[in-house]
């Protein structure tokens, strides 16, 4: 191969352009684009497994069939495809994740032993994490702030230059060790090819652009007002497609006017992705632990009549309407609208006081958009034991919630079909009356 040889190795950036790190492998010489299929990725749920094996065979056409995939622990697989070709750099898009943050130090460190590097370059955030911090160099715990200072630094050092796809990139093609079908290396068949997702899922970039290009012809003006109505088509569903890198956030970005509040407000939920991201590449251990510890000493049930709770929440059969329908359209879709998962999780652990990790895992093993920042962050806003000053004493009232948001129960009429019949069940909980436990226990817990 030629000495000027390199990789572009994909991951959660499975497309060709606004791709920092493809441009420079490219520009660099003959390139091999890598995707390799973890051992991990048996962990991830069989919908999010089938929506990557779909976006890999698009990815390739993309490339001109150009996609070299391999199988096996990246720390192993990646040098040995880098010294087979002769690479003498490995290009990536950098992971801020804490288990590709580990990869990716594991990978760089046998691939310095070889003489050859890892090259990170920009990343699939708008904003890198660290570099937004108060004056005195010390991380935001609080949402706000944290975004007024986002914005005035995303001009400064932000991932926000849209890129065209490479021109006539020299590929590197015929590699030994080529898988053609990912499909049985992650665990699927042919069964799984069934479009998933409800309508909100894209496999594609161009799918995915297009949805981007519809939302914000017909509906970034109304965001507002009709993103938290989970009957309407309110919301721009491109959290799949940001989660696997179809699109870069900065191609939406650039698409918002910063005199409208609509796009403002979508303009904030962009911000949260960065500092989910942010607050997790700081503590890694909070995918799992109370970010607050004092809320470690939380009352939580867990005994068996907790997981019969557990179990009828996972269902859709806890007699709450709004309830039993988001977690109805997760097990139908792999996807839930927001304001329901805000609803949802509030339930879990405020109604049945139930473990917030618990709801998390569920999510995750569900969620074909399940980001380990956004969804456990998410988990933890809900719960109280996360960032922002004071959500411990927010409990939403399912009842109240549904009434407001689904005012005429198009939602929950269509997940729950069963609704105003004998087969529908009565309430679980009586909500008034954990609403003061819950209070009562977090109060107990943060120590009066």
């Amino acid at each position: 191969m030629s000495a000027g040889s390199s990789i572009v190795w994909f991951r959660r950036d499975l497309r060709i352009i606004d791709h920092p790190a493809l441009t420079r492998a490219v520009a660099d010489g003959p390139t091999l684009p890598l995707f390799v299929i973890d051992p991990e990725f048996a962990t991830s749920s069989r919908p999010r497994r089938a929506a990557l094996a779909a976006m890999l065979g698009a990815l390739d056409g993309a490339l001109g069939g150009a996609l070299h995939i391999a199988v096996g622990d990246p720390v192993d697989v990646v040098p040995q495809v880098a010294a087979a070709v002769g690479a003498s750099a490995v290009h990536v898009s950098r992971d801020y994740g804490p288990y590709g943050h580990r990869r990716d130090a594991a990978v760089a460190e046998r691939l310095g032993a070889d003489g050859r590097r890892l090259l990170g370059t920009g990343s699939n955030l708008l904003v890198d994490p660290t570099t937004v911090t108060k004056a005195d160099g010390t991380p935001y715990a609080v949402f706000t702030p944290f975004s007024r200072t986002w914005r005035s630094v995303l001009g400064e050092s932000g991932n926000t230059d849209l890129l065209d796809a490479p021109s006539r990139p020299d590929w590197i093609t015929g590699v030994p060790g080529h898988v053609g079908d990912p499909r049985p290396a992650l665990g699927l068949t042919e069964a799984d090819e069934a479009p998933i997702g409800g309508g909100h899922l894209d496999l594609s970039t161009d799918e995915a652009l297009a949805r981007w290009d519809r939302f914000r012809t017909s509906g970034l003006d109304r965001y507002g007002e009709r993103r938290d109505l989970p009957a309407e088509d309110g919301t721009s569903s491109m959290s799949s497609a940001l989660r696997f890198g179809l699109v870069h956030p900065a191609r939406l970005l650039a698409d918002l006017d910063p005199g409208s509040e609509d796009h403002r407000t979508f303009e904030s939920e962009l911000c949260w992705r960065d500092f989910y991201a942010d607050v997790l590449f700081r503590r890694p251990e909070t995918a799992w632990q109370n970010l607050d510890r004092r809320l470690d000493r939380i009352a939580l049930d867990t005994d068996d009549r907790a997981r019969e709770r557990f179990a009828l929440w996972c269902a859709g059969r806890t007699g709450f309407e709004i309830v039993d329908a988001g977690m109805r359209q997760l097990a139908a879709t792999g996807w839930m609208h927001n304001r329901v998962r805000m609803i949802v999780a509030s339930f879990l652990v405020k109604d049945l006081h139930l473990p917030w990790q618990w709801g998390a895992r569920f999510f995750m093993e569900h969620l074909v958009d399940g980001d380990l920042a956004s969804n456990n962050h998410g988990w933890q806003w809900a719960a109280g034991t996360g960032t922002d000053a004071a959500p411990y004493f927010r409990v939403f009232n399912p009842v109240t919630q549904a009434e407001r948001w689904d005012p005429d129960r198009a939602y929950r009429s269509r997940w729950v079909a069963e609704l105003d019949t004998a087969d529908y069940p009565a309430p679980m909980v009586d909500h008034g009356r954990e609403r003061e436990e819950a209070l009562a226990r977090y109060k107990a817990a943060r120590g009066g």
